[in-house]
């Protein structure tokens, strides 16, 4: 025989009831916050949630001098890029939350946006160059920090990369994207002193491949400068593999092509860039030298 319960018994259920409910209310709000859905404000809550913080970079726009109208979509572009490299690294910075030991952010993330950087603001500064005073000292704005505990960013760049940072989807960018599928010969000169080094730490080596021997003929006004250029390919080499040393044990299975490979190749690039256009000044410039950009990590 059923008996009716008291009449505080009914409250004390139906208050624990409530409970009950807004308790699974509330879990469901933080599952669906931790999955990524974005607020009203439309900015994702994933980074906030994981408190990963985000990147500031100096901004370049404010610091360029008159551009030539010759040179403007050049540097549009480029400036753009600089946007899209740091959306990039705060995507990464949330989705390696945990990865790697304590230097990882700036091995795989800080440190490969910077060289992407450096060759951006030089193609900006190449950009202007051409019909004007080259401006000098770039370079300085290349390096960025990462706000811990998502501190308030500061310039336009960085403050558009962290809302981005969330919810950009990731893509590789084009010197990453051809770092996977490329090979090719090692360079000669003294970047194979640092291939032997990697080989016997039991890293492996990085193979480039040879830009000289692809060369056409380089005009007597444009020598010193190509040969400038190739050794610095040498060396870009030789610290590469030095770091594929240093580094070994960390990070993730993509901790070498994130960390070594992607900003080698975006420095290839630029070097490669700067030897195209010294030859094109007196000659024709030669073209398809970009694919020689790409290195590949032997065992």
């Amino acid at each position: 025989m059923s008996r009716a319960l008291p009449k505080y018994n009914k409250r004390r259920v139906a208050i624990i009831g409530g409970a009950a409910a807004v308790a699974l209310t509330g879990a469901i709000v933080a599952g669906t916050a931790l999955a990524g859905e974005t607020s009203k404000s439309g900015t994702a809550t994933a980074r906030t949630l994981a408190d990963v913080g985000s990147i500031t970079c100096p901004d370049v726009a404010s610091q360029l001098p008159a551009i030539p109208a010759t040179a403007q979509a050049e540097v549009d572009r480029n400036l753009t890029l600089l946007q899209t490299q740091i959306d990039e690294a705060n995507k990464r910075l949330v989705d390696t939350v945990g990865q790697g030991g304590a230097n990882f952010v700036q091995n795989a993330i800080l440190g490969p946006l910077e060289d992407k950087r450096i060759a951006t603001v030089n193609r900006i500064a190449t950009a202007i160059g051409r019909t004007a005073d080259k401006p000098q000292g770039l370079d300085a704005l290349a390096p960025c920090t990462l706000n811990a505990g998502g501190a308030a960013d500061t310039g336009e760049e960085a403050g558009a990369g962290a809302e981005a940072g969330a919810g950009a989807e990731a893509e590789a960018t084009p010197s990453e994207a051809a770092s996977e599928a490329a090979g090719g010969a090692e360079d000669t000169g003294n970047a194979e002193g640092a291939g032997d080094a990697g080989e016997a730490a039991g890293a492996g080596a990085i193979s480039c491949p040879d830009v000289a021997s692809q060369l056409p003929a380089i005009p007597a006004t444009a020598q010193a400068e190509v040969d400038r250029n190739l050794a610095l390919l040498d060396t870009q080499l030789a610290e590469a593999n030095k770091r594929l040393v240093d580094t070994v044990g960390q990070g993730g299975p993509n901790f070498v092509q994130n960390a070594i490979l992607g900003p080698l190749a975006d420095k290839r690039n630029s070097t490669i860039d700067r030897i195209a256009i010294s030859i094109g000044r007196t000659a024709e410039k030669p073209q398809g030298l970009g694919s020689l950009a790409a290195c590949t990590l032997t065992q």
